[in-house]
């Protein structure tokens, strides 16, 4: 059966009509109703108290630049966990995890993935996170309506909960669907800033992040962990800088204890928050209330920006290089001079500067912005950042 957008909201409308006929309600007040919509910068930078599928109604048509959406998993767990030397494991018993059975959970995952598929503009992408017991379902109802799988990410856990039983292998990744509303988005995604922040190495799609454990996990008055499934920051602060620019709206619509939040504001970007536990919703306005806001190069996407086109010989003629100058690869050798013409000369011969990085490098084109570098007060520096400054003095 093939979808389009149009035919598979029809289908989903028919869906949800004949499955409250014959089921008990949900807490969710599902209708077909359109809700007023409220003014979006009113909202920025808050928390909506109610539940993810009613308020999401109330959001405008592609408003959102993110969301990163952490459901509940349905774990389907029964019994108390026991650790080998006898004491109760604290895992996900909450309320909010309890469903009448799989038709149900397809339902209500189907109701919220319409509405974040609606509230997404049109370039805007979605990072949904779940474990083997729904992220297969998760991933069927998401490409039925009409979302692009961009990767699927593996959150590995070095430190992840042991299986006790000795049953079966322990659990130690969940999965990471990154979506686009359509196949020909035009999405975000910081390459170069991600590739800085893996070493200089094409960033992978498996993440070694460990779980929320320490001082990062937010426990109450009574030393009890607040929420049973908090993510860890560093894994939203990943998702939030590959996939979004300074002062994007984020959009959570299972904000629990405020992680996107507090990764978002930190970041430079705005977010909005869905919420139906008012203890979750007190614990995350404190939490955010206290983030300092980080302008770094990494959140303000500096090597992200295109440099200017500056030739060679503008930088010679402004004086910031100069004729017969030394230039080396980013290891201090290979040297070659620069010739008037800002071509560069060594044993063998001229050539443009990306000719001889070519050249050195053995390959048959290369970037030579990125490829030389000269001596500045003893220190190797790229000739990519003159360019910079050339343009910062005279553009």
């Amino acid at each position: 059966m093939t979808y389009n957008s149009y035919g598979c909201m029809i289908k989903i409308q028919i869906f949800l009509f004949s499955f409250l006929k014959r089921t008990k309600p949900y807490t969710l007040n599902m209708t077909m109703k359109n809700k007023a919509k409220i003014n979006i910068h009113t909202i920025a930078n808050t928390i909506l108290h109610g539940s993810c599928t009613e308020k999401l109604k109330e959001i405008p048509d592609s408003t959102v630049d993110l969301i990163f959406a952490d459901p509940p998993y349905y774990m389907q767990t029964e019994g108390v966990l026991l650790r080998p030397e006898g004491s109760a494991f604290s895992g996900v018993g909450d309320h909010w995890d309890k469903f009448g059975g799989y038709n149900e959970y397809d339902l209500f995952c189907a109701a919220w993935l319409t509405e974040c598929k609606r509230v997404l503009k049109k370039n805007g992408s979605i990072w949904v996170i779940g474990a083997f017991q729904n992220i297969y379902r998760l991933g069927f109802i998401m490409q039925n309506l009409g979302f692009w799988i961009l990767n699927d990410v593996i959150w590995s856990k070095p430190n992840a909960v042991p299986n006790f039983a000795g049953s079966r292998f322990q659990n130690s990744h969940e999965t990471l669907l990154w979506c686009t509303t359509h196949k020909k988005a035009r999405y975000t995604f910081n390459y170069k800033t991600m590739k800085s922040l893996n070493n200089g190495r094409q960033e992978k799609s498996v993440w070694d992040i460990g779980i929320c454990i320490g001082e990062e996990r937010l426990r109450d008055k009574n030393g009890v962990k607040a929420h049973s499934t908090q993510k860890p920051e560093k894994l939203l602060t990943r998702i939030i800088l590959a996939s979004s620019r300074p002062d994007d709206l984020v959009l959570d619509p299972f904000f629990g204890t405020g992680t996107t939040g507090s990764a978002a504001k930190k970041l430079g970007r705005r977010y909005i928050g869905i919420e139906r536990e008012e203890k979750y919703i007190k614990i995350a306005e404190q939490r955010i209330a206290s983030v300092v806001p980080a302008a770094d190069a990494y959140s303000n996407l500096s090597l992200e920006v295109k440099p200017p086109k500056v030739p060679m010989k503008k930088l010679l003629e402004k004086g910031f290089l100069k004729t017969g100058q030394e230039l080396f690869d980013k290891h201090g050798k290979k040297p070659a001079k620069i010739k008037k013409n800002g071509h560069l000369i060594d044993q063998d011969g001229v050539l443009s500067i990306h000719k001889m990085a070519a050249k050195h490098l053995k390959k048959e084109n290369h970037n030579g912005w990125d490829y030389w570098y000269f001596y500045e007060n003893g220190v190797l520096e790229s000739i990519h950042t003159l360019r910079g400054k050339y343009a910062a003095k005279y553009l």
